[in-house]
C-alpha cells in the first residue's frame, strides 16, 4: 500500500516539473519588463523613457503575465500530457477542452442559481469568491482547480484511450470516448466546486473579524493564511478586505473619507503626517517576496545532488530575481508545494512570524512594492517611516531562517525539491543517502553506426539504450525530468549496463522497475531520440 501511495505521488510531482521547466525563462523575462517600464528607474536612466522602449518592456511584461495569470490552464494541459502513457499531444488537447467545458458549466450554474457577483470600480470580482478565467466568469478555485482537473484528465485518459467500438459505434472508439466521459467529469467537477468551494470561501471570510482583533497575532495570521492558501485562490478572500475595506482602516481628510490599507498609505505618502499608520502592516505580505525567497532559493541550489547544483542555479536564480523584483513567487511555490506540504507549511508559518515581528517592533515602512521600488520609495518617505533599517535586518535574518530550516529539513526527510529527483548519480536502489556522486560514464567509441540506429550526440545511438533496457518489448514507458531519462520497466534483470554505457551518461539509477539514466540538460533530445527509435522497430 506505501509502496503504490509512493508511486502514485511520484508520478504527481513528475507531472508538476513539466509545465514548471519553462517559468524560469518566463520569470526573467517578466523581470526585464519590470526594469524597462519602472517608474523610479527611468526616472534615473531618461533614456528609457523613449516612447519604443516603454512600449517594448510592457509588451514583454504583458506578454508573460499572460501565462502567470493563467497557470491553471498551463497545469490543465500540462499535467495530462505528462500523466499520459502514449499520446500525449491528445492528452494536452482534451485537457484543455475540459477545463474550457468545466469554465462554462461553472458559469452556467452561477447564472442558473441568480449567484452571478457584480464587478466593483475598483477591484472587479477581487474579494467576491470569483474571477474571470480566459473571459469566463466562474468560482475562484486559482490555480489549484487547474491542477485538480489536469490529474483527474491524465487519470480518466489513460484508461479509456484504448477503448474500441466495433462497426457504426466505432467513430467513437479511442481519444473521442475519453472526450465524452470527460464530458460528464467537466459537469461533476463544476457542481462539486460551485457547492463547496464558497462554503470554504465563508469560513474564511469568517476570519476577518479574528485578523482585525487580535493584534500582532491577527497580522500572523493574515501573512500565514495569506501565504498558505495561495495555491487555491483563497488568498484573494484574506487580503482583499483589508487592503480595500474599512477593516483595514479608515482616513477622514475633510470630507472625504478613505477606506481600506492600500488607498489609506497611497494618501498618507503626499500628507505632512510624522508617521505611517498602522493600516500599513496590512501592506506587509510583500516583505517575504523581497527577502524570504532568497533564502528559499538557497536552500534549494545548496541541498541539490552535486551533479545537479549548477543547473539548478541557473533554474531558480532567476526565479528568485523574480520574486524579489516583480513579487511573483507562484514559479517556486509549485517547485515545493506538493512535493514537500510540510516546508510550505513552514513558509506560510515564518512569512506571518515576520509580518508578526514588523508590527510587535514597531517598524513601519513600505513592503508591498518590489525590492527595488522599495528601497527607493522608502527613502523617499523616511520622515514618515519608523525603524527602517530595522526592516532590512530583519529581511537579513528571514533569509537566514529560510536557508537553514528548508536546508535541514530538505536533507532530514530527502524531499524531492528541485535538483534531488530521485538519488544521487552512481546510488543504487538500497545506496546509503550520502554516496559519493558517480563521474561521468564516456561513450564507448563506436566503429561505426548501426543501419536504422538513431546516433546521439556525445556518442552511441538510441538503439543502445533500447537495447540496454532490455529491448523494446520490455519498455513500459519512457519519460524525462529536467536532467534525467526516465523508464519503467516490465523486467529490471534484462538490463545491460556496457549497452547503455555506449552513450555518454552520469550515471544509472535503478529501483525495482524504475530506472534512471542521468544525460543532463541535453535529456529531453536523447528521449526524443528513443521514442524515434522504438517508433522504427
Amino acid at each position: 500500500m506505501k509502496e503504490r501511495v509512493m508511486g502514485a505521488l511520484e508520478k504527481f510531482s513528475k507531472a508538476m516539473v513539466q509545465p514548471l521547466m519553462y517559468l524560469s525563462a518566463a520569470g526573467i523575462l517578466i523581470v526585464v519588463g519590470v526594469l524597462l517600464t519602472n517608474k523610479t528607474i527611468t526616472g534615473v536612466l531618461p533614456f528609457l523613457q523613449w516612447g519604443p522602449i516603454q512600449a517594448l518592456g510592457q509588451l514583454i511584461y504583458n506578454a508573460v503575465m499572460g501565462i502567470i495569470n493563467n497557470l491553471s490552464v498551463v497545469f490543465v494541459i500540462g499535467i495530462p500530457a505528462a500523466l499520459a502513457k502514449n499520446e500525449k499531444h491528445k492528452a494536452a488537447l482534451i485537457g484543455f477542452m475540459t477545463y474550457l467545458m468545466y469554465l462554462i458549466c461553472s458559469n452556467t450554474l452561477l447564472t442558473l442559481t441568480g449567484s452571478l457577483a457584480e464587478e466593483a470600480p475598483m477591484l472587479g470580482l477581487f474579494g467576491t469568491g470569483q474571477a474571470k478565467i480566459l473571459g469566463v466568469q466562474c468560482v475562484d478555485m486559482g490555480v489549484f482547480g487547474g491542477i485538480i482537473l489536469g490529474c483527474l484528465v491524465g487519470y480518466v485518459f489513460n484508461r479509456t484511450y484504448q477503448k474500441r467500438f466495433k462497426g457504426a459505434l466505432q467513430i467513437y472508439s479511442g481519444a473521442n470516448f475519453t472526450l465524452i466521459c470527460l464530458v460528464f467529469v467537466a459537469i461533476l467537477f463544476a457542481l462539486l466546486a460551485n457547492n463547496i468551494w464558497p462554503v470554504v470561501q465563508g469560513w474564511i471570510s469568517a476570519l476577518g473579524g479574528v485578523i482585525k482583533d487580535t493584534g500582532a497575532f491577527g497580522i500572523f495570521l493574515y501573512g500565514f493564511l495569506e501565504r498558505l492558501l495561495l495555491p487555491t485562490g483563497l488568498h484573494h478572500l484574506v487580503y482583499t478586505p483589508f487592503q480595500f475595506s474599512d477593516m483595514g482602516g479608515v482616513l477622514q481628510m475633510g470630507e472625504t473619507t478613505i477606506v481600506g490599507a492600500y488607498p489609506i498609505i497611497m494618501a498618507e505618502m503626499n500628507m505632512p503626517i510624522e508617521r505611517f499608520s498602522d493600516s500599513i502592516y496590512y501592506m506587509s505580505i510583500g516583505f517575504t517576496k523581497m527577502f524570504g525567497y532568497i533564502g528559499i532559493g538557497g536552500a534549494f541550489i545548496y541541498t541539490a545532488y552535486p551533479e545537479n547544483r549548477k543547473r539548478v542555479a541557473s533554474t531558480i536564480i532567476p526565479l528568485v530575481i523574480t520574486a524579489s523584483l516583480a513579487s511573483i513567487t507562484e514559479p517556486i511555490d509549485f517547485m515545493f508545494i506538493f512535493a514537500a506540504p510540510l516546508l510550505y507549511f513552514l513558509h506560510a508559518v515564518i512569512a506571518g512570524a515576520f509580518m508578526a515581528l514588523l508590527k510587535l517592533l514597531d517598524v513601519t515602512a513600505l513592503w508591498n512594492a518590489n525590492l527595488l521600488t522599495s528601497v527607493i520609495t522608502n527613502i523617499a518617505n523616511a520622515d514618515k517611516t519608523h525603524r527602517m533599517p530595522l526592516m532590512f535586518v530583519l529581511g537579513a535574518l528571514q533569509i537566514l531562517v529560510y536557508f537553514v530550516v528548508f536546508s535541514f529539513l530538505i536533507k532530514k526527510f530527502n524531499y524531492h525539491t528541485p535538483g534531488r529527483e530521485g538519488e544521487p548519480a552512481g546510488a543504487g536502489a538500497a545506496a546509503p543517502a550520502k554516496a559519493a556522486p558517480a563521474k561521468t560514464v564516456k561513450a564507448a567509441p563506436a566503429s561505426s553506426v548501426p543501419a536504422g540506429a538513431i546516433a546521439l550526440d556525445g556518442g552511441g545511438t538510441a538503439l543502445d539504450i533500447i537495447e540496454g533496457l532490455g529491448g523494446k518489448a520490455n519498455i513500459n514507458t519512457v519519460e524525462n525530468c529536467i536532467t534525467r531519462l526516465r523508464v519503467n520497466l516490465k523486467d529490471p534483470s534484462l538490463i545491460r549496463e556496457d549497452l547503455i554505457n555506449r552513450t555518454e551518461n552520469r550515471g544509472i539509477v535503478k529501483k525495482q522497475n524504475d530506472v534512471q539514466i542521468i544525460y543532463g540538460l541535453q535529456v529531453a533530445d536523447v528521449r526524443r531520440a528513443v521514442e524515434e527509435q522504438l517508433e522504427k522497430l
